[in-house]
């Protein structure tokens, strides 16, 4: 098995459908406004495509386990073509965000069932080149998505990026329908036994999530906080709306271009060569945001945030392929991304309340030293509970290739 074959049954349609939603995001906000919403509840409009991911995190994961990956993505599909027709049609705020909660919840499904399958089918020797390369369509998309939706928005009115989306979400069904898996995946789903609850899942493996989980949330908050701090001290260094869009197209050019190398990496050297240095220079560069005074320096700290996310990419599925068990992987990566999301949620939330409070640049150095945390989080935990943190596969040329998670140890036994 190779990355190459793995392009049209997974890596394509995880672009084309993350190009939708990277669509959606500039104009949430816009579309709450255009229904007459303040700028205040505008913004928890764009807020809450993230709560209908967190919310759909769990049952992505009993879903999957349930009917099988490529089912459970193709009902995400079937329910998102729903949710964007009422997204389009809405005609209060109220309609717009239970819509749009729904559309984040049908993304956690995506996401999830495309990373439990990688898990079981890609050979560990390449899994963290595949899982950053699964990780790295959805930078691409967000990247693409909003220059598409400009061009689609110079021409239309602001809901019809909606319907962009919609065929986005249409060409993924198609794609997923008409392109077989590399591999079926081995997992126990085809033994016929009823799938184990969550709540046992995590109950049996209470441990992983309340010490590396928890460095997942820490890392997943240091990471949505990116998003967050530097347009907020752009407009503070009194910046314009053009240049700030510059600024952050420019960081996000260095993060998408970063995540195979990264990959490669951590299958070479292993997971914490990628997943420490990620941290210290994504908290570091946040930490030096509010020393910035003009947009050379800006653009100059924005690139360094920028290549700290990117050669994350794809780590915080990589470790939890690396310590999900077999027996109930996609429950066990339910709840690992719903770690991993709440940080996302939680981490703009330090710096919206201390910009309220008068100081947005201490919740930036607050959130740049909560890298710098993560980063000691992970060089602690990842160790115990991943048989690839330092050595990765390549010491392990000698072994039998598995797939999925079997090579290393569950959580209970490290």
């Amino acid at each position: 098995m190779s990355l190459r074959s793995l392009i049209p049954a997974v890596f394509l349609p995880a672009l084309i459908f993350e190009t939708g939603m990277g669509a959606l995001a500039p104009v949430l906000a816009l579309s709450g406004r255009a229904l007459g919403a303040s700028v205040g509840a505008a913004g928890l409009v764009l807020a809450l495509i993230g709560v209908g991911q967190i919310l759909g995190d769990v049952p992505a994961g009993a879903l999957a386990a349930r009917l099988g990956d490529r089912k459970a993505m193709l009902v995400a599909a079937g329910v998102a073509v729903v949710t964007l027709c009422c997204c389009a049609l809405a005609t209060t705020l109220w309609q717009l965000a239970l819509a749009v909660t729904a559309t984040g919840a049908t993304n956690a499904v995506f996401v999830l069932a495309r990373q439990s399958y990688l898990t079981e089918v890609v050979p560990t020797g390449l899994r963290a080149r595949a899982l950053s390369t699964l990780g790295g369509m959805s930078r691409v998309g967000a990247f693409a998505g909003p220059f598409i939706g400009a061009a689609v928005l110079s021409v239309r009115p602001v809901h019809d990026i909606y319907w962009l989306a919609l065929l986005c979400t249409l060409a993924t069904a198609v794609v997923v329908l008409a392109v077989p898996d590399v591999a079926d995946p081995a997992g126990v789903r085809t033994t016929g036994k009823a799938p184990v609850p969550v709540r046992s899942v995590v109950r049996d493996h209470r441990k992983v999530f309340l010490t590396l989980g928890l460095a997942v949330l820490l890392v997943g908050s240091v990471r949505a906080t990116r998003q967050t701090v530097l347009p907020l001290w752009a407009e503070h260094l009194g910046q314009s709306p053009s240049s700030t869009s510059v600024i952050f197209g420019i960081a996000g050019l260095v993060d998408t271009l970063t995540f195979y190398p990264s990959g490669r990496l951590m299958d070479r050297a292993g997971r914490l060569w990628i997943a420490v240095p990620s941290m210290l220079v994504l908290g570091l560069a946040m930490a030096a945001l509010p020393l910035t005074h003009g947009l050379v320096s800006l653009t100059v700290v924005a690139m360094l945030m920028g290549f700290g996310n990117g050669i994350g990419s794809g780590i915080l599925m990589t470790l939890g392929a690396d310590v999900a068990p077999p027996a109930t992987r996609s429950q066990f990566l339910g709840v690992w991304r719903l770690c991993a999301d709440s940080g996302s949620a939680g981490g703009p939330l330090v710096v919206s309340a201390a910009a309220a409070l008068g100081s947005l640049a201490t919740g930036i150095a607050v959130m740049g030293a909560m890298g710098v945390v993560a980063a000691g989080a992970l060089l602690r935990w990842v160790p115990r509970y991943s048989a690839f943190a330092t050595t990765g596969t390549h010491s392990r040329k000698r072994a039998p290739v598995v797939t999925g998670a079997a090579a290393a140890p569950s959580g209970e036994e490290a």
